[in-house]
C-alpha cells in the first residue's frame, strides 16, 4: 500500500538498497592477494588450510578474533542520514 507520495514497494526498495550497500562495503574490505605464512600480529604460523580458505589472510584465528571483538575506527554509518532513519 502506497502512502503519500511514495509508490508501492518504496520501503522495501530502500531496505534492499541498504542491504546491497552493506554487502558491497563488506566485499571491498575482504583481504585480497597472497596469504601471509605468519600472523602479522603475533608471528605465529598461519595454518595452510586457513590460508587456502581465506585469500589474502594476514592474521591467525586468535588474533583475527581479537581484532573482530575490538574493531578500530567507526562503523561508517551515518544514522541520521541513513535511508532507514528517513522512513520514520
Amino acid at each position: 500500500m502506497a502512502g503519500g507520495w511514495s509508490k508501492d514497494g518504496a520501503v522495501q526498495e530502500q531496505i534492499d538498497s541498504t542491504v546491497e550497500d552493506a554487502l558491497a562495503r563488506s566485499r571491498r574490505q575482504l583481504p585480497d592477494g597472497e596469504s601471509a605464512e605468519h600472523c602479522a600480529a603475533c608471528g605465529e604460523p598461519i595454518p595452510q588450510a586457513r590460508r587456502e580458505a581465506i585469500r589474502g589472510v594476514r592474521f591467525c584465528v586468535t588474533c583475527q578474533a581479537e581484532r573482530d571483538r575490538h574493531p578500530s575506527g567507526h562503523s561508517g554509518y551515518n544514522r541520521r542520514g541513513s535511508k532507514d532513519s528517513q522512513l520514520r
